[in-house]
Parts: structure tokens; sequence; C-alpha cells
């Protein structure tokens, strides 16, 4: 259901959700998740409440629709053979740091998340995570290493990645700001 009230058109998905969560896509629409039973203009109201946030990341979304071109077929399959190359000896690198060993690796063509870990923890990672520098590559497979041994981003989760990598949070902000 689109809705255009004052902060702008959005898309409502209503789930069995207790919270209201507002997404910006890099396509600059707007996704509202909400409760099944909250009301239309309960959600317009929060929505509205967070109008300023909305422009603000629609705004950086437009500008940095340039950065994600999707790369040629030879461009795609050569970082494709390089991350089936590469990934599987980081992963080696830091799962044995980690005293942690996954069931497998895959490489997908995911363009909205570098990186999984399956209930069966199999890591996945996107071949996109191969434009990055091998800094924030490391990261990606640190943060997938520790899922296996904690399924959520709680803090036990971070402690782990934090004691193998300090520098973990400046090395994520890597995969914001730099596409090769």
């Amino acid at each position: 259901m689109a809705v255009d009230k004052g902060a702008g058109p959005y898309q409502i998905i209503r789930s069995g959700r207790r919270t209201v969560a507002i997404e910006v896509k890099r396509d600059c629409t707007v996704v509202v998740r909400a409760p099944k039973l909250m009301s239309g203009a309960e959600i317009g109201r929060i929505v509205e409440e967070h109008r300023a946030w909305i422009e603000a990341h629609v705004e950086k979304a437009r500008q940095s629709a340039g950065k994600y071109a999707e790369p040629g077929e030879a461009e795609r399959l050569e970082y494709i053979r390089r991350a089936k190359e590469y990934l599987p000896g980081r992963v080696a690198h830091y799962g044995s740091l980690m005293g942690l060993a996954p069931s497998g690796i895959a490489i997908t063509g995911a363009a909205t998340r570098f990186g999984s870990c399956s209930p069966k923890n199999r890591l996945c990672f996107s071949w996109r995570l191969m434009r990055y520098p091998d800094e924030a590559i490391d990261c990606v497979v640190v943060h997938e290493l520790a899922h296996i041994a904690v399924k959520n981003h709680g803090k036990d989760f971070y402690a782990l990645i934090e004691a193998v990598m300090p520098d973990y949070r400046l090395r994520k902000r890597l995969l914001k700001t730099i596409v090769r």
C-alpha cells in the first residue's frame, strides 16, 4: 500500500512485529514496516515525526546512486573469480584465530548484503565485496564467522569480533564510503 501524507510517498508493510521501522532504499523509495494492528493514522504520525530523517536519507540515496553502477559481464566474472580465490583463505585465517569453521562457503550475487551466515553455519559472500579494500573484506569475513558462535548482533557478538579485530568499526566504515 503506497501512502502520501506530508512526508512524501511511502509503502506500508504490516507484519507481526511490535515496532515501526522506516527504511529508505537505494532507489529512494521509503518502506515503513509496522505492526498489523497499528492504525494508518498512527503510522502517518510516526512517519511525519521522522520527516527530516527520511528526507536526509532520500537525498543521500540520490547522491550515491552513481556509486553502485553494475559492472559489465566480464568485470562481474572477474570479481567472482577473485572472490572464489581470495575469500576461502581469509575465512580459514580468521576462522583459526577465532576457533570457528563454517560448514561451507558460497559466492553469491547478493546486491543488498555483503555476507550472511545460515543457521547451518554456511557462509555466503557477495562478489560485490571484491570492489572494496582488503581491510573491509576482512571485516565482513570476521562478522560472518562471528555469527557461527553468536546468531544475533548483541554485546557478545561484538565482543567476539573486537577480540580478533579491534579496529572493526573503522573497517566497517570503509564499506559505506569506497567502491572500486
